[in-house]
């Protein structure tokens, strides 16, 4: 019965781990001095996957594996958030406001190439709290986000689709 498994699922998993790994540096917590709480954490993640799936959909043929993915991202949320003990009321109630979130972000990192500076630092400081206002935070984690946009832009459909990404930030 599993011999038959797509290998799209394990393409989407491996995707989603090496966001997650991207997610995690420890960079965007002391050099960008990004605040260490789930709500950050996951709007990492959204901003970090807006670029892959605007990559993804420059290729029309690829809407199941963008379901499956966006579907994926969700489910390990929820996951995550029932370990962390929430109850089922206000895990639907969170889910609702995390997918209108994610939409949001989407919708904004498909501008972010005509963004200007001050609102990238809107877009960013509206999703992402730091622990101080210094404008070397922001300008740090805008240089990030502008290599990451340039790194998905440029890689290849079939590494997106295979979930090979591996970016290094400087």
């Amino acid at each position: 019965m599993l011999k038959f498994k797509s290998n799209k699922s394990t393409h989407v998993s491996l995707l989603f781990n090496n966001i997650l790994i991207l997610c995690r540096k420890r960079l965007f917590y002391t050099k960008f001095d990004l605040i260490d709480t789930f709500q950050n954490r996951i709007n990492l993640i959204f901003v970090h996957i807006s670029f892959i799936f605007i990559k993804i959909k420059q290729d029309n043929k690829q809407k199941k594996f963008q379901q499956k993915f966006f579907d994926l991202v969700f489910e390990k949320i929820e996951l995550n958030m029932r370990e962390i003990g929430f109850g089922d009321t206000t895990i639907n109630t969170n889910m609702k406001f995390l997918v209108k979130n994610f939409y949001n972000i989407l919708l904004k990192c498909e501008k972010y190439k005509k963004m200007t500076f001050s609102e990238k630092n809107k877009f960013l400081s509206n999703y992402l709290k730091f622990n101080s206002d210094k404008i070397s935070n922001y300008e740090g984690i805008i240089d990030y986000f502008n290599q990451y946009k340039a790194f998905c832009f440029d890689l290849p459909l079939d590494s997106v689709l295979s979930g090979e990404i591996k970016f290094n930030y400087r």
